[in-house]
């Protein structure tokens, strides 16, 4: 059993701020933990190659992706979790029926059921990638596709939960929600590398600020809210630090005795 801790982040608010930057106090402060002996690793929504300038600025190569659904440890695939093929036909056909666009991402690459879409391009031009998912209404067909986009407005999304009961939706912007296996989570993800490391409960940390963190802050025993995180999220972690752009990451690390 390892003697040293393992520090789940976030990305988007957590360890990027509002400008998709990472805030020198931040850059400087995950150093430091790793001069420290322990693991840093990170915990998203986004798919893997959406965070890989990220993961070589940071110099990291562990982390839990698709909230959950593709874990990487010290560069290796250890899980995977796609979305059930069937279930994932049949909420592209109620999409298709209402018109709504559905983005297909696997671990390499992302496509878009509908061309030149307003709501993807307004949601995902947020995240400031270096390119949008070209149209492609089948690249869901014969591979394996670990998390879903779809692309409809806040109250028109309990249909789909009431008809998709294979999947979970999770809100990330007014036009977009996350569509991953039912169950499964960021905080199930980080308990692959934490039982592979054997990690105690109580050197497990992590921080984040959205409803998609909710599960994970309610599960690490030692959760970090950011001051900038949704009600939710502050509601579920044992802390509640500063907002990203207010040196937020290494005052909660210095909170909970890390730094």
């Amino acid at each position: 059993m390892t003697d040293h801790s393992i520090i789940f982040f976030d990305i988007d608010g957590t360890l990027y701020n509002h400008d998709k930057k990472v805030p020198k106090s931040t850059k400087d402060a995950v150093f430091s933990l790793k001069e420290r002996g322990h693991d840093v690793a990170i915990a998203t929504g986004r798919a893997p190659f959406m965070f890989k300038d990220l993961r070589e600025e940071l110099e990291i190569d562990t982390f839990v992706s698709y909230n959950g659904q593709y874990v990487v440890l010290r560069g290796e695939v250890i899980y995977t979790n796609p979305l059930n093929k069937a279930a994932l036909q049949s909420l592209t056909d109620l999409a298709l029926l209402h018109e709504h666009a559905v983005v297909y991402m696997d671990h390499e690459d992302m496509k878009a059921s509908a061309p030149n879409n307003e709501m993807i391009t307004t949601s995902m031009g947020t995240l400031k990638l270096k390119h949008l998912p070209s149209h492609d209404p089948v690249y869901y067909k014969g591979r394996e596709i670990y998390q879903a986009l779809l692309f409809c407005q806040e109250d028109e999304e309990h249909y789909y939960e009431s008809v998709c009961k294979a999947f979970d939706l999770i809100r990330w912007h007014p036009n977009s929600v996350d569509v991953v296996p039912h169950g499964g989570s960021k905080a199930k993800g980080i308990a692959k590398i934490t039982e592979k490391l054997r990690v105690p409960p109580e050197r497990q940390y992590a921080f984040g600020d959205g409803l998609n963190d909710v599960v994970m802050l309610r599960t690490i025993v030692n959760s970090v809210s950011m001051g900038n995180g949704v009600p939710e999220a502050k509601a579920a972690a044992k802390y509640i630090t500063k907002p990203v752009d207010e040196d937020g990451i290494f005052h909660g690390l210095k909170m909970v005795g890390l730094l």
